[in-house]
Protein backbone atom coordinates (compact mmCIF):
# COMPACT_ATOMS: atom_id res chain seq x y z
CA UNK A 1 0.00 0.00 0.00
CA UNK A 2 1.43 3.25 -1.00
CA UNK A 3 0.26 6.77 1.02
CA UNK A 4 1.12 10.04 0.30
CA UNK A 5 0.46 13.54 1.84
CA UNK A 6 0.50 16.22 0.47
CA UNK A 7 2.48 19.26 2.35
CA UNK A 8 4.26 16.33 4.24
CA UNK A 9 6.90 18.99 5.29
CA UNK A 10 4.09 20.35 7.87
CA UNK A 11 4.96 20.42 11.45
CA UNK A 12 1.33 18.37 11.59
CA UNK A 13 3.40 15.32 10.19
CA UNK A 14 5.32 14.08 12.57
CA UNK A 15 1.91 12.93 14.16
CA UNK A 16 0.83 11.68 11.48
CA UNK A 17 3.63 9.70 10.95
CA UNK A 18 3.41 8.09 14.85
CA UNK A 19 -0.32 7.07 14.13
CA UNK A 20 1.31 5.52 11.13
CA UNK A 21 3.92 3.50 12.84
CA UNK A 22 1.77 2.33 16.06
CA UNK A 23 -1.75 1.82 13.98
CA UNK A 24 0.18 -0.61 11.60
CA UNK A 25 -2.29 -3.66 11.62
CA UNK A 26 -5.20 -1.65 11.18
CA UNK A 27 -3.39 0.29 8.09
CA UNK A 28 -0.32 -1.81 6.84
CA UNK A 29 1.60 1.04 4.92
CA UNK A 30 4.62 -0.19 2.37
CA UNK A 31 5.62 3.09 1.24
CA UNK A 32 4.46 6.79 2.95
CA UNK A 33 5.20 9.71 -0.04
CA UNK A 34 5.54 12.96 1.85
CA UNK A 35 5.75 15.53 -0.80
CA UNK A 36 6.39 19.53 -0.36
CA UNK A 37 8.02 21.82 -2.46
CA UNK A 38 10.06 23.07 0.68
CA UNK A 39 13.00 21.04 0.47
CA UNK A 40 14.92 22.16 3.75
CA UNK A 41 11.78 21.79 5.73
CA UNK A 42 10.56 18.44 3.96
CA UNK A 43 14.08 16.69 5.00
CA UNK A 44 13.77 17.76 8.79
CA UNK A 45 10.34 16.45 8.80
CA UNK A 46 10.93 13.12 6.87
CA UNK A 47 14.28 12.54 8.59
CA UNK A 48 12.63 11.92 11.71
CA UNK A 49 9.72 10.52 10.47
CA UNK A 50 12.11 7.81 9.40
CA UNK A 51 13.02 7.88 12.82
CA UNK A 52 9.73 7.26 14.23
CA UNK A 53 8.98 4.35 11.56
CA UNK A 54 12.45 3.35 12.96
CA UNK A 55 12.19 3.42 16.89
CA UNK A 56 8.55 1.44 16.30
CA UNK A 57 9.99 -0.98 14.21
CA UNK A 58 7.54 -0.77 11.16
CA UNK A 59 8.91 -1.79 8.03
CA UNK A 60 7.45 0.92 5.88
CA UNK A 61 9.76 3.22 3.43
CA UNK A 62 9.61 6.84 3.37
CA UNK A 63 10.15 9.15 0.76
CA UNK A 64 10.41 12.62 0.25
CA UNK A 65 10.24 14.76 -2.67
CA UNK A 66 9.26 17.84 -4.39
CA UNK A 67 7.78 16.47 -7.05
CA UNK A 68 4.06 16.00 -6.91
CA UNK A 69 3.55 14.16 -10.09
CA UNK A 70 5.84 11.78 -8.77
CA UNK A 71 4.85 11.88 -5.37
CA UNK A 72 1.32 10.52 -6.11
CA UNK A 73 1.90 8.21 -8.54
CA UNK A 74 0.70 5.01 -8.38
CA UNK A 75 -0.70 6.05 -4.71
CA UNK A 76 -3.50 4.15 -2.93
CA UNK A 77 -4.80 7.39 -1.23
CA UNK A 78 -3.72 10.72 -0.93
CA UNK A 79 -3.69 13.04 1.78
CA UNK A 80 -4.06 17.04 1.88
CA UNK A 81 -2.95 18.89 4.49
CA UNK A 82 -1.58 22.01 2.79
CA UNK A 83 -1.66 26.07 3.53
CA UNK A 84 -1.12 28.30 0.49
CA UNK A 85 0.42 31.19 1.63
CA UNK A 86 1.94 29.45 4.64
CA UNK A 87 1.07 31.49 8.35
CA UNK A 88 2.23 34.33 6.40
CA UNK A 89 -1.56 34.19 5.00
CA UNK A 90 -2.89 33.19 8.29
CA UNK A 91 -1.47 36.21 9.99
CA UNK A 92 -3.19 38.03 7.76
CA UNK A 93 -6.28 36.28 7.46
CA UNK A 94 -6.39 36.90 11.58
CA UNK A 95 -6.06 40.25 11.51
CA UNK A 96 -7.17 42.26 8.80
CA UNK A 97 -11.19 41.31 9.82
CA UNK A 98 -10.66 42.27 12.49
CA UNK A 99 -9.96 46.22 11.68
CA UNK A 100 -13.75 46.05 10.64
CA UNK A 101 -15.14 44.76 13.77
CA UNK A 102 -15.37 41.12 12.56
CA UNK A 103 -13.63 37.66 13.51
CA UNK A 104 -10.52 37.12 12.54
CA UNK A 105 -10.07 33.60 11.53
CA UNK A 106 -8.57 31.27 9.39
CA UNK A 107 -11.52 29.35 8.49
CA UNK A 108 -14.76 31.07 9.11
CA UNK A 109 -15.75 34.78 8.23
CA UNK A 110 -13.77 36.52 6.08
CA UNK A 111 -10.50 35.08 6.87
CA UNK A 112 -11.71 31.62 6.48
CA UNK A 113 -13.22 32.95 2.71
CA UNK A 114 -9.40 34.43 1.94
CA UNK A 115 -8.43 30.63 3.05
CA UNK A 116 -10.94 29.39 0.26
CA UNK A 117 -9.97 31.46 -2.37
CA UNK A 118 -6.34 30.60 -2.32
CA UNK A 119 -7.04 27.51 -1.48
CA UNK A 120 -9.72 25.77 -3.84
CA UNK A 121 -7.80 26.46 -7.00
CA UNK A 122 -4.67 24.77 -5.79
CA UNK A 123 -6.38 21.66 -4.35
CA UNK A 124 -8.12 21.36 -7.79
CA UNK A 125 -4.95 21.27 -9.81
CA UNK A 126 -3.16 18.56 -7.41
CA UNK A 127 -6.62 16.55 -7.74
CA UNK A 128 -6.39 16.41 -11.63
CA UNK A 129 -2.69 15.46 -11.27
CA UNK A 130 -4.00 12.53 -9.09
CA UNK A 131 -6.46 11.40 -11.19
CA UNK A 132 -4.62 11.96 -14.85
CA UNK A 133 -1.99 9.23 -12.47
CA UNK A 134 -4.19 6.99 -10.73
CA UNK A 135 -8.15 7.79 -10.99
CA UNK A 136 -8.65 4.98 -8.68
CA UNK A 137 -6.99 6.72 -5.63
CA UNK A 138 -8.76 8.21 -2.74
CA UNK A 139 -8.14 11.81 -1.79
CA UNK A 140 -8.72 12.42 2.02
CA UNK A 141 -8.92 16.13 2.57
CA UNK A 142 -7.31 17.77 5.82
CA UNK A 143 -7.11 21.19 4.45
CA UNK A 144 -9.46 23.80 5.60
CA UNK A 145 -11.33 25.25 5.18
CA UNK A 146 -12.73 21.39 4.65
CA UNK A 147 -16.34 21.75 3.43
CA UNK A 148 -15.62 23.98 1.18
CA UNK A 149 -12.65 21.92 -0.20
CA UNK A 150 -14.10 18.99 0.00
CA UNK A 151 -17.16 20.27 -2.38
CA UNK A 152 -15.16 21.67 -4.73
CA UNK A 153 -13.42 17.90 -4.87
CA UNK A 154 -17.06 16.47 -5.13
CA UNK A 155 -18.35 18.94 -7.55
CA UNK A 156 -15.24 17.75 -9.79
CA UNK A 157 -16.02 14.59 -9.90
CA UNK A 158 -13.10 13.41 -7.51
CA UNK A 159 -13.20 10.24 -5.34
CA UNK A 160 -12.94 12.55 -1.97
CA UNK A 161 -13.79 12.07 1.66
CA UNK A 162 -12.91 15.13 4.13
CA UNK A 163 -11.76 14.99 7.36
CA UNK A 164 -11.83 16.91 10.62
CA UNK A 165 -10.21 16.04 14.33
CA UNK A 166 -13.39 17.81 16.33
CA UNK A 167 -15.29 15.12 16.63
CA UNK A 168 -12.69 12.18 17.55
CA UNK A 169 -11.50 15.03 19.48
CA UNK A 170 -14.97 15.25 21.33
CA UNK A 171 -15.08 11.29 21.72
CA UNK A 172 -11.79 11.19 23.46
CA UNK A 173 -13.21 13.42 25.94
CA UNK A 174 -16.12 11.97 26.41
CA UNK A 175 -14.99 9.05 26.68
CA UNK A 176 -12.62 10.10 30.08
CA UNK A 177 -15.33 11.48 31.23
CA UNK A 178 -17.66 8.59 31.34
CA UNK A 179 -14.74 6.37 31.93
CA UNK A 180 -15.13 4.01 28.78
CA UNK A 181 -12.94 2.91 26.01
CA UNK A 182 -13.47 5.54 23.18
CA UNK A 183 -14.67 2.77 20.51
CA UNK A 184 -17.50 2.36 22.92
CA UNK A 185 -18.71 6.17 22.76
CA UNK A 186 -20.69 7.43 19.43
CA UNK A 187 -21.84 10.46 18.76
CA UNK A 188 -24.87 11.99 17.15
CA UNK A 189 -22.68 14.59 15.64
CA UNK A 190 -24.54 16.54 12.81
CA UNK A 191 -23.73 19.83 11.21
CA UNK A 192 -21.31 20.96 8.72
CA UNK A 193 -17.66 21.63 9.02
CA UNK A 194 -16.51 23.64 11.82
CA UNK A 195 -20.19 24.17 12.73
CA UNK A 196 -21.78 20.72 14.55
CA UNK A 197 -23.52 19.69 17.76
CA UNK A 198 -23.50 16.72 19.48
CA UNK A 199 -26.99 16.24 19.57
CA UNK A 200 -26.64 12.48 21.58
CA UNK A 201 -23.78 10.56 23.13
CA UNK A 202 -24.55 6.68 22.73
CA UNK A 203 -22.52 3.27 24.09
CA UNK A 204 -22.00 0.97 22.01
CA UNK A 205 -22.90 2.18 18.44
CA UNK A 206 -26.23 4.17 16.93
CA UNK A 207 -28.63 2.46 18.65
CA UNK A 208 -27.11 2.18 22.11
CA UNK A 209 -28.08 4.85 25.12
CA UNK A 210 -28.15 8.17 24.90
CA UNK A 211 -26.15 9.44 27.65
CA UNK A 212 -26.01 12.70 26.55
CA UNK A 213 -28.36 14.08 29.51
CA UNK A 214 -26.08 12.48 32.35
CA UNK A 215 -22.90 13.97 30.54
CA UNK A 216 -24.34 16.86 31.00
CA UNK A 217 -25.46 16.54 34.26
CA UNK A 218 -22.05 15.54 35.74
CA UNK A 219 -19.32 17.06 33.81
CA UNK A 220 -21.46 20.03 31.95
CA UNK A 221 -18.81 22.40 33.62
CA UNK A 222 -15.59 21.32 32.13
CA UNK A 223 -17.71 20.54 29.41
CA UNK A 224 -18.68 24.81 29.33
CA UNK A 225 -14.89 25.43 30.44
CA UNK A 226 -13.57 23.33 27.32
CA UNK A 227 -15.90 25.42 24.66
CA UNK A 228 -14.83 28.49 26.64
CA UNK A 229 -19.11 28.91 26.84
CA UNK A 230 -21.34 29.44 30.29
CA UNK A 231 -22.62 25.93 31.59
CA UNK A 232 -26.07 28.00 31.20
CA UNK A 233 -25.99 27.98 27.62
CA UNK A 234 -25.10 24.39 27.58
CA UNK A 235 -28.08 23.45 30.05
CA UNK A 236 -30.48 25.53 27.77
CA UNK A 237 -29.24 23.45 24.83
CA UNK A 238 -29.31 20.55 25.96
CA UNK A 239 -26.68 19.47 23.24
CA UNK A 240 -22.85 19.92 22.86
CA UNK A 241 -21.42 22.43 20.15
CA UNK A 242 -18.30 22.11 18.41
CA UNK A 243 -15.66 25.29 20.39
CA UNK A 244 -16.17 27.08 16.58
CA UNK A 245 -19.60 27.67 17.74
CA UNK A 246 -18.68 30.67 20.61
CA UNK A 247 -17.79 33.10 16.77
CA UNK A 248 -21.34 32.97 16.48
CA UNK A 249 -22.52 32.41 19.97
CA UNK A 250 -20.31 35.05 21.82
CA UNK A 251 -19.48 36.73 18.28
CA UNK A 252 -18.82 40.41 20.01
CA UNK A 253 -17.24 39.21 23.30
CA UNK A 254 -14.56 37.22 20.78
CA UNK A 255 -13.55 39.99 18.58
CA UNK A 256 -13.09 42.28 21.62
CA UNK A 257 -10.85 39.20 22.80
CA UNK A 258 -8.16 38.96 19.60
CA UNK A 259 -8.44 42.56 19.65
CA UNK A 260 -5.87 42.32 23.09
CA UNK A 261 -3.61 39.19 22.19
CA UNK A 262 -1.53 38.40 20.12
CA UNK A 263 -3.09 36.06 17.06
CA UNK A 264 -2.92 32.44 17.02
CA UNK A 265 -0.98 32.57 13.87
CA UNK A 266 1.78 34.31 15.63
CA UNK A 267 1.98 31.32 18.30
CA UNK A 268 1.81 28.65 15.94
CA UNK A 269 4.42 30.05 13.89
CA UNK A 270 6.87 30.48 16.90
CA UNK A 271 6.32 26.73 17.79
CA UNK A 272 6.56 25.80 14.48
CA UNK A 273 10.36 27.64 14.50
CA UNK A 274 10.94 25.66 17.75
CA UNK A 275 9.79 22.34 16.46
CA UNK A 276 11.70 22.22 13.45
CA UNK A 277 14.66 23.17 15.42
CA UNK A 278 13.61 19.96 17.68
CA UNK A 279 13.02 17.95 13.70
CA UNK A 280 16.67 18.41 13.23
CA UNK A 281 17.97 16.46 16.32
CA UNK A 282 19.11 13.36 15.15
CA UNK A 283 18.49 11.83 18.45
CA UNK A 284 14.98 12.84 18.44
CA UNK A 285 12.93 9.71 17.02
CA UNK A 286 9.57 10.22 18.67
CA UNK A 287 7.01 13.64 18.35
CA UNK A 288 7.51 15.70 20.76
CA UNK A 289 5.31 16.93 23.96
CA UNK A 290 5.58 20.41 21.80
CA UNK A 291 3.62 19.13 19.43
CA UNK A 292 0.40 18.50 21.50
CA UNK A 293 0.01 22.09 21.45
CA UNK A 294 0.43 22.90 17.69
CA UNK A 295 -3.04 21.58 17.16
CA UNK A 296 -4.56 18.44 15.42
CA UNK A 297 -5.17 16.20 18.07
CA UNK A 298 -6.11 12.75 17.76
CA UNK A 299 -5.33 13.74 13.91
CA UNK A 300 -3.43 10.88 12.72
CA UNK A 301 -6.33 8.52 14.54
CA UNK A 302 -8.92 9.99 12.48
CA UNK A 303 -6.99 10.06 9.54
CA UNK A 304 -5.79 6.27 10.33
CA UNK A 305 -9.38 4.88 10.38
CA UNK A 306 -10.43 6.52 7.65
CA UNK A 307 -7.92 5.41 4.87
CA UNK A 308 -7.84 1.90 6.38
CA UNK A 309 -11.70 1.89 5.58
CA UNK A 310 -11.43 3.52 2.51
CA UNK A 311 -8.99 0.93 1.37
CA UNK A 312 -10.78 -1.99 2.53
CA UNK A 313 -8.28 -3.34 5.21
CA UNK A 314 -10.45 -2.70 8.48
CA UNK A 315 -11.31 0.63 10.28
CA UNK A 316 -14.40 1.48 12.73
CA UNK A 317 -17.67 1.09 10.99
CA UNK A 318 -19.09 4.25 11.45
CA UNK A 319 -16.97 7.88 10.97
CA UNK A 320 -17.75 11.25 11.26
CA UNK A 321 -16.47 12.89 8.12
CA UNK A 322 -17.37 15.42 5.32
CA UNK A 323 -19.67 13.78 2.50
CA UNK A 324 -22.10 14.84 0.10
CA UNK A 325 -25.48 15.16 1.89
CA UNK A 326 -27.98 13.48 -0.52
CA UNK A 327 -31.05 13.66 1.06
CA UNK A 328 -29.91 13.38 4.83
CA UNK A 329 -30.81 16.49 6.14
CA UNK A 330 -33.48 17.61 3.90
CA UNK A 331 -33.42 21.47 4.42
CA UNK A 332 -29.98 21.60 2.63
CA UNK A 333 -29.28 21.08 -1.11
CA UNK A 334 -28.46 17.41 -2.59
CA UNK A 335 -24.69 18.80 -3.26
CA UNK A 336 -24.19 20.58 -0.13
CA UNK A 337 -21.09 18.79 2.47
CA UNK A 338 -21.84 18.13 5.77
CA UNK A 339 -20.06 16.70 8.93
CA UNK A 340 -22.08 13.31 10.04
CA UNK A 341 -21.45 10.01 11.40
CA UNK A 342 -21.16 7.78 8.23
CA UNK A 343 -20.49 4.22 7.41
CA UNK A 344 -17.25 4.12 5.68
CA UNK A 345 -15.75 1.56 3.26
CA UNK A 346 -14.16 1.02 -0.63
CA UNK A 347 -17.01 2.48 -2.03
CA UNK A 348 -16.87 6.08 0.24
CA UNK A 349 -18.98 7.11 2.86
CA UNK A 350 -23.13 7.24 3.66
CA UNK A 351 -23.98 9.27 5.81
CA UNK A 352 -26.19 7.63 8.38
CA UNK A 353 -30.15 8.80 9.00
CA UNK A 354 -30.02 12.32 10.95
CA UNK A 355 -33.26 12.71 13.21
CA UNK A 356 -35.09 15.78 12.80
CA UNK A 357 -32.61 18.68 13.21
CA UNK A 358 -34.18 21.62 15.84
CA UNK A 359 -34.35 24.92 14.00
CA UNK A 360 -32.13 26.19 15.94
CA UNK A 361 -29.24 24.60 14.46
CA UNK A 362 -31.09 23.67 10.48
CA UNK A 363 -31.30 27.70 10.08
CA UNK A 364 -27.73 28.56 10.80
CA UNK A 365 -26.58 25.38 8.81
CA UNK A 366 -28.53 26.44 6.19
CA UNK A 367 -27.52 30.02 6.42
CA UNK A 368 -23.79 28.68 6.22
CA UNK A 369 -24.19 26.68 3.38
CA UNK A 370 -25.99 29.85 1.40
CA UNK A 371 -22.29 31.22 2.03
CA UNK A 372 -20.23 28.09 0.88
CA UNK A 373 -22.00 28.00 -2.19
CA UNK A 374 -21.34 31.66 -3.20
CA UNK A 375 -17.76 31.03 -1.24
CA UNK A 376 -17.10 28.56 -3.87
CA UNK A 377 -18.87 29.96 -6.91
CA UNK A 378 -15.94 32.53 -6.14
CA UNK A 379 -13.20 30.46 -5.50
CA UNK A 380 -13.93 29.09 -9.22
CA UNK A 381 -14.67 31.76 -10.68
CA UNK A 382 -12.94 34.87 -8.90
CA UNK A 383 -14.56 38.53 -8.92
CA UNK A 384 -14.90 41.23 -6.58
CA UNK A 385 -19.04 40.57 -6.63
CA UNK A 386 -18.88 37.61 -6.20
CA UNK A 387 -16.10 38.04 -3.09
CA UNK A 388 -18.68 40.72 -1.76
CA UNK A 389 -21.57 38.70 -1.91
CA UNK A 390 -20.12 35.61 -0.27
CA UNK A 391 -19.18 38.10 2.77
CA UNK A 392 -22.59 39.91 2.57
CA UNK A 393 -23.97 36.47 3.27
CA UNK A 394 -21.87 35.24 6.03
CA UNK A 395 -24.05 35.19 9.44
CA UNK A 396 -20.77 36.73 10.75
CA UNK A 397 -21.12 39.32 8.68
CA UNK A 398 -23.94 40.09 7.19
CA UNK A 399 -24.05 44.44 6.58
CA UNK A 400 -23.21 45.96 3.64
CA UNK A 401 -20.73 48.50 4.86
CA UNK A 402 -18.75 45.24 6.45
CA UNK A 403 -18.98 43.42 3.13
CA UNK A 404 -17.13 46.26 1.31
CA UNK A 405 -14.86 46.79 3.36
CA UNK A 406 -14.24 43.80 4.08
CA UNK A 407 -13.59 42.81 0.28
CA UNK A 408 -11.00 45.51 -0.31
CA UNK A 409 -9.02 44.12 2.20
CA UNK A 410 -9.39 40.52 1.22
CA UNK A 411 -8.33 41.66 -2.24
CA UNK A 412 -5.28 43.86 -1.08
CA UNK A 413 -3.94 41.28 1.23
CA UNK A 414 -4.37 38.02 -1.53
CA UNK A 415 -3.78 39.42 -5.04
CA UNK A 416 -0.56 36.99 -4.93
CA UNK A 417 -2.64 34.16 -4.77
CA UNK A 418 -5.68 35.18 -7.09
CA UNK A 419 -4.61 34.78 -10.39
CA UNK A 420 -7.90 37.03 -11.62
CA UNK A 421 -7.52 39.76 -9.20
Amino acid sequence: MKLTVVGGGSTYTPELVDGFARLRDTLPIEELVLVDPAADRLELVGGLARRIFARQGHPGRIVTTGDLDRGVEGADAVLLQLRVGGQAARERDETWPLECGCVGQETTGAGGLAKALRTVPVVLDIAERVRRTNPDAWIIDFTNPVGIVTRALLGAGHKAVGLCNVAIGLQRKFAAHLGVAPAEVHLDHVGLNHLTWETGVRLGGPAGEDVLPKLLADHGELIAADLRLPRPVLDRLGVVPSYYLRYYYAHDEVVRELGTKPSRAAEVAAMERELLEMYAEPALDEKPALLARRGGAFYSEAAVDLAASLLGDGGSPYQVVNTRNGGTLPFLPADAVIEVQAAVGPDGAVPLPVPTVDPLYAGLMANVTAYEDLALDAALRGGRDRVFRALLSHPLIGQYAYAEALTDRLLAHNREHLAWA
